[in-house]
């Protein structure tokens, strides 16, 4: 997602800005009476350690079985990725393009979708209990809130350091990355910075964390400039499981490839409620694939 040109062997074209930086002009933040002034900024307190009980070794390793494929917008640079009520819902990045976006989960259709104000660069996106969509900005400290009837921003939360991914779990809580290896926990009402704890992983690192996706009893990322989505026990902070999705990124760079289309990194991960599926697509990716992640 971020800083400079993502320059892997999976990368065709020239241009393309990093999946946070390149075209970012700065800080540029934006204003609402829902802002909870000084609330969110602040030092954060580290999390306890993880129990005593918590398991050791290596985590499991997993493959992507495709179950199906459908047509996702070549020219979205994917920030965040949820399935809610229905839509797929997708935010995309940029400075200039950044957007929020509205999906039909069965075909990739874009049923509608609106620019981020302000000319800030688009991160992680999440919903709240109250239905109201929370969209992450790389370096402008501040997280947008959005009403998805209209699709008009209603307000937004001061933070900070860099945004990267973000996601709810089930009691509210909102979870969101920086692109290391921790995860700050946020309370949703005032996305003031409640604990941070870091994610160990016993046969590789765990940092660069990017987009963030719970699926009801794990947390899932990205993690940028890798062919990796790691699963993270919270409990115990710790990668579980590790999905190679390499297959993905190269059927997603052949068809590329094939247009004479730039592509960008594996990015974008959203649960299909109430299922084992979940859907994995890429920045400036023309596929966007509806998978199983099943033992290598």
């Amino acid at each position: 997602m971020k800083r400079r040109a993502v320059a892997v062997a999976l990368l065709v074209g020239v241009g393309l800005l990093g999946a946070c930086g390149g075209g970012d002009t700065g800080s540029r933040s934006a204003t609402s009476s829902t802002v909870a002034a000084g609330s969110s900024v602040r030092p954060v307190a580290d999390a306890p350690g993880p129990p005593a009980d918590c398991p050791s070794g290596p985590p499991q390793r997993l493959v992507p079985e495709v179950l199906r494929r459908m047509d996702h917008d070549p020219e979205a640079f994917t920030q965040g990725l949820l399935v809610h009520d229905g839509i797929l819902w997708e935010s995309t990045g940029r400075v200039g393009t950044s957007s929020v976006r509205a999906t039909d989960p069965a075909t990739g259709t874009v049923l509608r979708q609106a620019a981020s104000p302000g000319g800030v660069f688009a991160e992680g996106l999440a919903v709240r209990r109250d239905g109201s969509l929370v969209q992450l900005t790389w370096k402008d400290g501040t997280a947008l809130v959005w009403d998805p009837a209209t699709m008009q921003p209603t307000g937004s939360f001061r933070y900070d350091g860099e945004g990267w991914g973000l996601t709810a779990v089930d009691d509210g809580t909102l979870l969101m990355s920086d692109g290391s290896d921790r995860i700050t926990e946020r309370d949703p009402s005032d996305f003031s910075a409640q604990q941070a704890w870091t994610v160990r992983r016993e046969d590789g690192p765990a940092d660069e964390l990017n987009e963030l996706e719970w699926d009801g009893s794990h947390l899932w990322a990205n993690r940028w400039r890798t062919d990796e989505i790691v699963r993270i026990d919270r409990r115990c902070r710790r990668v579980d499981a590790v999905v190679d999705a390499a297959a993905l990124v190269q059927e997603a760079t052949g068809e590329a490839t094939a247009e004479g289309r730039p592509v960008d990194v594996l990015n974008g991960i959203a649960a299909v409620p109430g299922t084992d599926r979940f859907l994995v697509t890429g920045k400036l990716w023309p596929t966007t694939f509806e998978v199983r992640f099943v033992p290598a």
